[in-house]
């Protein structure tokens, strides 16, 4: 732009200079010639200035372009941000919704664009939070229900930018606080669980220190029977709360080892088989010839089964069998499955039965020496090994446990013959 406007002020000066020129020499009068010199004068500082204004247009045409291209860009990219952040998200401005994400149109209606804050939110807490906006300085945040399901839980944090503008953020804590409150009832009913055996034993012992009790041997073998009993439902339960911590501590570390389903069956049935339990004879196996190996870990399946049939056993009705069977299902799967003819469980407690402690009948659990962390020890194992738990059961009629564990598959570039033999 600069070379081609000092070229025309050239021109236009060299063209003044001969038209002096030549208007005295035409006409020999001073006077004339400065006349004329004077309007070239004029004529050049008034296409000079149109020039310059020209110029003047021409740059801030093309800053306001430039602007525009920049305020474009920043939208985009703004708005690229908002649905690239997975939680509902809103930016508001002058009390309305400018722009939201994804989430925000799923958890809050795909309308609430341009709409009310209030009316987009439609929640007393986060109504009060967003005037408490207006008269505190930072972040603000608190926590809600109601939206979404009703047992949600949310985190409303509302950021006030230096536009003016507020950034309202969702976060959904539901998970953290039913884990939190998970923690708090497993700790009480953990502490619930030592305290009732352990509260019998000192009672025992304190009892065993008179001079009556204790001078009775029958009374004090009796006491001491019972002491024995309530110490050894104390140790069961440690060994179950370590076994689940183990288990739990190994969630994500996936068994790599191929195991031969049939065997352990058998060996966990030969197991009860061969204890003091009378409703032991009761086992029947139902096992499929062609079994594959599964990916397992064999001490986690042995206890599984154990669990499995030990409550079949403990809650079928005595005399009847208890079927204990494998076989191989469809997409590489094989299904363990424990059957008893019992008194069934009806079907408001199922979907709770996996949970640490719960029982359908405290007392009765209590008595047959269950900790009620069997079938959470049950779960945990599944979960490990990326297989599936399923309960069905009939009132009057029994319970059926089935467990689905993948097949075992040897890792690429290992042969059946290279991988480890199933134990």
């Amino acid at each position: 732009m600069w070379p081609r406007l000092d070229r025309t002020i050239g021109i236009a000066l060299l063209a003044l200079l001969f038209g002096t020129a030549a208007v005295f020499a035409l006409t020999g009068n001073s006077a004339a010639t400065a006349l004329s010199g004077l309007a070239g004068v004029l004529a050049l500082a008034l296409l000079y200035d149109a020039i310059e204004r020209g110029r003047i247009e021409t740059i801030k045409a093309e800053q306001a372009r430039r602007s525009a291209g920049r305020a474009a860009n920043g939208a985009d990219s703004l708005a690229v941000l908002i649905d690239a952040i997975p939680d509902p998200l809103l930016l508001v401005a002058g009390g309305r919704v400018e722009q939201c994400n994804a989430p925000a149109r799923v958890l809050l209606g795909a309308h609430i664009r341009g709409e009310d804050v209030r009316l987009a939110l439609r929640h007393p807490a986060a109504i009060d939070l967003l005037k408490r906006v207006r008269t505190e300085t930072g972040t603000v945040r608190t926590e809600m229900a109601g939206l979404g399901a009703p047992e949600q839980l949310w985190e409303l944090t509302v950021h006030p930018l230096t536009d003016g503008r507020l950034l309202v953020l969702l976060a959904d804590r539901s998970e953290r606080h039913a884990a939190e409150r998970m923690r708090v009832d497993f700790v009480a009913n953990a502490s619930h669980e030592l305290r009732t055996p352990l509260a019998g034993i000192l009672g025992f012992v304190e009892t065993l220190r008179g001079p009556v009790a204790g001078a009775d041997a029958a009374t004090r073998e009796r006491f001491l029977g019972i002491m024995d009993g309530e110490a050894r439902r104390m140790q069961r339960l440690v060994d179950d709360l370590m076994s689940l911590s183990r288990i739990e501590a190994e969630k994500y570390h996936l068994p790599s080892q191929p195991l031969a389903v049939a065997p352990l069956v058998q060996e966990v049935a030969a197991v009860f088989r061969q204890s003091p339990n009378k409703r032991a004879q009761d086992i029947v196996l139902a096992l499929d010839t062609d079994l594959p190996p599964i990916c397992g870990d064999r001490a986690q399946i042995s206890q599984l089964l154990h669990n499995l049939v030990s409550n079949a056993l403990k809650y079928g009705t005595p005399g009847t069998e208890v079927q204990v069977g494998a076989r191989r299902l469809p997409h590489d799967m094989v299904e363990l499955s424990v059957r008893d003819r019992g008194e069934g469980i009806a079907p408001d407690h199922l979907p709770r039965l996996t949970e640490r402690f719960y029982r359908i009948d405290s007392s009765r659990s209590r008595a047959m020496g269950g900790t009620g962390l069997g079938l959470a020890i049950v779960k945990h194992i599944v979960q490990r090994h990326r297989g599936l738990l399923h309960i069905e059961s009939k009132v009057g009629e029994g319970t059926l446990v089935r467990v689905e564990l993948p097949v075992f598959v040897a890792a690429p570039g290992k042969t059946e013959e290279s991988a480890p033999s199933a134990r």
